[in-house]
């Protein structure tokens, strides 16, 4: 099964307020395995870079007015995605910005039914605890110290490996060589000769058997009846 887990970079919190996407990075994974095929690209924003949103990611308006608009490069985004399901953490504000920037530009929007969204997963898994990026590359030991500011490609490479752990990925991994033949080693014993003794038969003497029948004749109201054989 192929997915695209992504992220995206904003100048703000509101497409529909006027905040525009600036980036947005793709890992492909096949059967949760990551196939090192990536997306990447910046987008011109054709407005300011809030001091507070550049803060966070580091784009600047100038750096970004030297990439083309959205418009103008979608069409390499929407063959590299497909139709395969896609993957963000805190879904909904990404696919917000994502489907306002591809009917901005005339283009079909990303049906909802492709969403998954790893926050949800992880509140469902971790209820009580925190579920930010950071706070699940903590808890599954991924490596991030190299994530100093926020960047689409980045957190989407570190959301692959989340989104994975989530899932219990690593066990799948193994199930690739599930259908190779199985060698079962069966430890054979001979057989250890046992002597048989022979069948010993016990019977009661005469005595015995009189002294019986007299026990029986004695018993008062036996339990099993008058005239019943002891």
């Amino acid at each position: 099964m192929r997915e695209i887990v992504f992220d995206t970079e904003t100048t703000g919190l509101s497409f529909a307020g006027g905040d525009r996407m600036v980036e947005i990075g793709c890992v492909e994974l096949v059967n949760r395995v990551e196939t090192g095929r990536t997306f990447h690209a910046y987008y011109h924003p054709e407005r300011d870079m809030p001091a507070e949103a550049e803060r966070v990611h580091g784009l600047s308006a100038t750096f970004l007015a030297k990439h083309p608009v959205f418009a103008a490069a979608v069409a390499d985004l929407l063959d590299f995605i497909g139709d395969a399901p896609l993957i963000a953490h805190n879904a909904g504000f990404d696919f917000s910005f994502l489907n306002g920037e591809l009917e901005r530009c005339g283009q079909p929007l990303v049906c909802m039914s492709r969403m998954v969204d790893t926050l949800q997963i992880a509140r469902s898994r971790h209820p009580g605890a925190k579920h930010t990026l950071d706070a699940l590359c903590n808890r599954y030991g991924i490596d991030r110290s190299h994530r100093v500011l926020h960047g689409a490609l980045l957190d989407a490479q570190l959301l692959a490996q989340v989104y994975v752990e989530l899932t219990g990925g690593r066990q799948i991994g193994l199930g690739l060589v599930s259908d190779a033949p199985r060698v079962v080693v069966v430890e054979t014993v001979a057989p250890v000769a046992t002597k048989v003794r022979p069948l010993r038969v016990f019977s009661p003497s005469p005595a015995e058997l009189a002294a019986h029948a007299a026990f029986v004749k004695g018993v008062k109201d036996p339990l099993w009846g008058p005239g019943a054989s002891g």
